[in-house]
């Protein structure tokens, strides 16, 4: 196994159980080891730290797996870490072996580097699992992961896994995007999925991200309770995940704004999936779809708000959740001014004691600085607004102490004077 010698005074990061070793940080390497081969770590003065999967094309040289220098990387490995993260969303009352009823049936099993399996995401969906490969050391392990997979949740019910590998962040790595089946039967076209109890189609062939967006499940069940009888706005709809709780919290109207015509008219038909359906767990006795008036309007969702403040209209509860604007630090600037830009025209939309939802799945973006531009947003409106909670991505998606850049998605709740 070759060795990789820090600079000095770069330990640190390792030290405290970083997972990313970049290639400024390296001083030398004793051996030639193949992209994709294990590697040890050490520091200036020859002593060993830890143990990674190494990669020339990328920035991030080796992705670190272990702190235990008698800890192999072998299929054993594997199939233990992904036990431990299996065993972890039981403890959740997520999947088989749990207690849990089957009202969620979608959650991520696997959420990378915070499972301590740098680039590798798992998502289950009702009987199949979608995995991503976003790192050369976990592509060129795909098979040993498939088969533990498979090992550990056939008896769980799953049919099929299929690869999602189809994002631009390979191409860091020196990957091609991929996709296919690679076990098991294939996934239908669409696939219902139940998220506290309501249904929802998910296309898991070509949806955004592996299909839906499981980092709000909680999100939306907190955002449902807040919709009785309101007025709500659903900006960047989607496939109407979060109308779908609005609905279901007792809203009067809901109005959906994306710029994707297919999105929307699977929104509409997740909408007509739960008429009639009752939804207990978010709301006693309310019937989605009973005396409900929805708006699907296919536009720029910057362009439509605007047109709304320009015809005088407002909303009771309004929800942002934009995809991600800073993709790289480059961006972060460009991205601020989008934020601060969306959050200006909500806080001119909503009524007086109305609420704003807002959020920023932006990694680059920090809740600090994410909490000042939406202040930013209230000054230049001259309206008063007060943070009445915080939110992040579900339990699901955890994020390891060691690795706080996993903590990308956050969002505030604002009541608006």
């Amino acid at each position: 196994m070759a060795n990789v010698f820090l600079k000095k005074g770069r330990a640190a990061p390792v030290v405290r159980r970083h997972p990313w070793v970049f290639s400024g940080a390296i001083h030398h390497i004793d051996g030639d080891p193949a992209d994709g081969d294990a590697v040890d770590v050490l520091d200036a003065g020859g002593n060993w730290l830890a143990r990674g999967t190494f990669n020339r094309s990328s920035q991030i040289r080796v992705r670190l797996l272990t702190w235990d220098k008698d800890e192999v990387m072998e299929a054993r490995f594997w199939r233990d870490r992904l036990e431990q993260a299996v065993t972890a969303r039981r403890a959740l009352g997520l999947g088989a072996g749990s207690s849990a009823t089957p009202e969620t049936t979608a959650y991520r099993l696997v959420n990378a580097e915070s499972d301590y399996l740098p680039g590798l995401i798992v998502d289950r969906y009702g009987d199949w699992l979608l995995v991503q490969f976003l790192t050369l050391g976990v592509d060129c392990r795909r098979s040993v992961i498939v088969e533990s997979l498979v090992e550990l949740l056939e008896a769980d019910g799953i049919r099929g896994i299929y690869e999602r590998s189809d994002v631009d962040v390979r191409q860091k790595e020196g990957l091609e995007q991929r996709t296919g089946a690679l076990w098991g039967d294939e996934p239908p076209d669409l696939l219902e999925i139940r998220e506290n109890g309501l249904r929802f189609l998910v296309d898991l062939r070509a949806g955004h991200k592996t299909g839906f967006y499981l980092d709000q499940r909680d999100n939306r069940a907190r955002f449902s309770a807040h919709c009785e009888d309101a007025e709500v706005l659903d900006g960047f709809a989607f496939t109407g995940g979060f109308a779908a709780y609005a609905a279901a919290g007792g809203a009067s109207s809901v109005t959906l704004v994306d710029s994707s015509a297919p999105s929307l008219e699977l929104a509409r038909r997740n909408i007509a999936l739960n008429a009639g359906v009752p939804a207990a767990r978010l709301r006693d006795a309310t019937l989605i779809g009973e005396e409900r008036h929805f708006e699907y309007l296919e536009a720029d969702v910057f362009e439509a708000l605007r047109r709304f403040r320009s015809q005088g209209r407002s909303f009771d509860v309004i929800v942002l959740d934009p995809p991600k604007f800073a993709h790289t630090r480059r961006d972060v600037d460009k991205a601020a001014r989008a934020y601060k830009d969306i959050n200006l025209l909500a806080q001119q939309l909503v009524r007086p004691g109305g609420l704003i939802f807002t959020f920023s799945c932006s990694g680059r973006v920090s809740a600090d600085l994410f909490q000042k531009i939406v202040f930013g947003a209230v000054e230049d409106s001259e309206r008063k607004a007060q943070i009445i909670g915080w939110m992040s991505q579900g339990p699901d998606h955890p994020v390891a102490l060691t690795f706080p850049e996993g903590a990308y998605l956050k969002g505030l709740i604002c009541r608006v004077w």
